[in-house]
């Protein structure tokens, strides 16, 4: 890796307030990592570091420290944009393409201690994260970085080609292996410009419901709802299978998403069976704006 590359990644650190919708689950304060994208000091990072923030500071690799302001962050994607308040004075990384990575191409991720780990993409697939998110195409890297939040996932031409999100296990040869789980670049390339000037990209907001799921062999099991939220307001408990959307059967916990999201827009109602303590039931959900519960960046 080229010392110019190194240069782009800072160290990013947040404070949330304890009102804020995310603090219970995400915590007040949260550090991670970040890449700059251009000659301005915009930092692309991990969303769930940024979200909700009432501050936020960089670190550099010189151990200068520089405030922060949110500037947007996308709940689909999982990005987060922060800009530099001041003169940041570092190199811009290229974005690179994602798309056109491989799997067992040797790459590098790098947060912003300046840690390194030099990896390999071991998986292009599918991910379901059990907070109503989803990626069609995540990448997977091994051996996995101990610092994985925001840190930059780096090419051999030192073009930053995706933001680390989540340390992971995976079975390989009979054997556990921690694998870290990244959100491709290419993701971010078409909402850029909405992120930056108006905090989020400019589509029709995904239904939500406030629910914390996991797969199960006949549909998929509540773990937690969020306080307030859809869910919550609906009943459900922790412990609910939930097996149909209307009418509509669920087979893993990717269908269950793709068919609450096909409840277009934010805002529908729809009925979902759900079994309770070995007895079926039918409850009526009505959706919302995952956005609407949370504390909004301020736009400078």
């Amino acid at each position: 890796m080229s010392t110019t590359a190194r240069h782009s990644i800072v160290a990013v650190r947040a404070q949330v307030p304890e009102t804020a919708y995310t603090a219970s689950t995400l915590g007040t304060l949260r550090e991670g990592s970040g890449a700059v994208i251009n000659d301005e000091g915009l930092v692309v990072t991990i969303g769930y570091l940024i979200t909700e923030a009432e501050e936020v500071w960089l670190t550099t690799h010189d151990e200068r420290v520089l405030p922060a302001h949110v500037v947007g962050y996308d709940q689909e994607t999982g990005f987060g944009l922060v800009q530099a308040l001041g003169d940041l004075d570092l190199p811009a990384l290229r974005l690179g393409s994602s798309g056109g990575a491989r799997v067992r191409d040797v790459t590098r991720m790098v947060d912003g201690e300046g840690e390194e780990v030099v990896n390999e993409i071991v998986a292009k697939q599918e991910f379901a994260g059990y907070w109503e998110y989803m990626l069609d195409e995540a990448m997977f890297t091994a051996p996995y970085h101990p610092c994985w939040g925001g840190a930059a996932l780096l090419d051999s031409n030192d073009s930053l080609i995706g933001i680390g999100s989540l340390r992971l296990q995976m079975l390989h040869a009979g054997d556990t292996t921690d694998i870290n789980m990244i959100v491709p670049i290419d993701l971010l390339k078409p909402i850029l410009d909405d992120m930056v000037t108006k905090g989020r990209p400019q589509r029709e907001a995904r239904p939500w419901l406030g629910v914390f799921s996991a797969e199960r062999n006949n549909g998929v099991v509540v773990m937690n709802v969020s306080d307030g939220g859809p869910a919550d307001t609906a009943g459900l408990k922790q412990g609910d299978i939930i097996s149909e959307l209307d009418g509509e059967e669920i087979e893993s916990l990717g269908d269950f998403y793709r068919k609450l999201w096909a409840k277009a827009p934010a805002g529908s109602e729809f009925s979902m069976r759900i079994l309770r303590s070995g007895r079926e039931s039918w409850v009526r959900v009505k959706t919302a704006d995952r956005n609407d519960f949370l504390v909004k960046p301020q736009l400078q």
